[in-house]
């Protein structure tokens, strides 16, 4: 089987055995995006074609590519959902080559009822229900980073939260933004900003202190970058991890040391199982589809 975890800025396709195994596998930075109106099917044999070439007859398409700017559109499956129930709901989508299917995308509520929305990020978090038995919760850093919570071998629900792309807009497009230096993030400005988010006060109000802390000369402009980070990654682990929590992270590795240090400075336990998720969820959902 031929699976592709396809998202807004990158494609990611492996080459599975019968077994789920990683027999083989492309990464390129072919996202959505980057495709033509009408040219998915013209991606899909740039990326795999070797594969198709040589026989592979089933394809297995998960993230933004089954969004409204994606391949085709795949309506929200709502949450509880097991492996089984995605399984069932997968999307056929046309393609002369071989027979494709789509994983759909899923949604939740919160507690007021605000919807909450995924793509890509439910397989993955099927590819970590073996390692974590089914129970869990699981952080997924991002642009709009998600916490899930897995149960009795379903994910029972999710809330997301902004953090990333606020860090980007805050320091590309406020004042915040003029007191920082380089991108890096310095790692004891990052201690500070997680250290801050446990202050009374709310988050706008400590946002304006990475500018008066760089004003007093108590913040250099090259630890206020880390600063900002820690502040942001800080109130969102206060706010999503029960206390003393345990949580399993998957993602970029970057993104991932930054949580774990956060969760670790909050009083959690923060764990990254050793698989790459989606192409495990893949696998897993792959070997319950039914195919031709």
């Amino acid at each position: 089987m031929i699976a592709v975890d396809w998202g807004t800025s990158n494609l990611r396709a492996y080459r599975l055995d019968r077994h789920g195994e990683v027999r083989d596998q492309v990464a390129s930075a072919n996202g959505i995006t980057k495709v033509a109106p009408g040219g998915f099917p013209a991606a899909l044999l740039d990326a795999a074609g070797p594969w198709l070439r040589d026989g592979e007859r089933h394809v297995l398409l998960c993230g933004m590519v089954g969004s409204r700017q994606g391949w085709v559109e795949a309506p929200y499956l709502p949450c509880p959902a097991s492996p089984a129930d995605i399984a069932a709901a997968l999307i056929e989508v046309p393609f002369a080559e071989a027979q494709v299917k789509l994983i759909p995308g899923l949604s939740a509520r919160d507690s007021a009822g605000t919807p909450e929305v995924m793509r890509g990020e439910e397989t993955k978090l099927i590819g970590l229900m073996a390692p974590l038995n089914g129970d869990g919760l699981v952080c997924m850093p991002g642009s709009h980073t998600k916490w899930a919570r897995l149960a009795g071998g379903r994910i029972a629900g999710f809330a997301t939260y902004f953090t990333g792309e606020a860090f980007a807009a805050l320091r590309d497009a406020t004042i915040l933004g003029r007191m920082m230096t380089g991108a890096a993030i310095d790692p004891e400005g990052f201690r500070r900003g997680v250290a801050r988010s446990g202050d009374a006060g709310h988050l706008l109000h400590h946002l304006f202190g990475v500018r008066t802390l760089g004003l007093f000369g108590e913040l250099t402009e090259a630890a206020s970058a880390g600063f900002l980070s820690g502040l942001l990654i800080g109130h969102e682990v206060r706010a999503a991890m029960p206390p003393a929590g345990t949580v399993r992270l998957a993602g970029d590795a970057a993104l991932i040391g930054l949580y774990a240090a956060a969760i670790t400075q909050c009083g959690g336990t923060a764990q990254m199982p050793a698989l790459d998720a989606a192409a495990a969820g893949l696998a897993l959902i792959g070997e319950q589809a039914q195919w031709n």
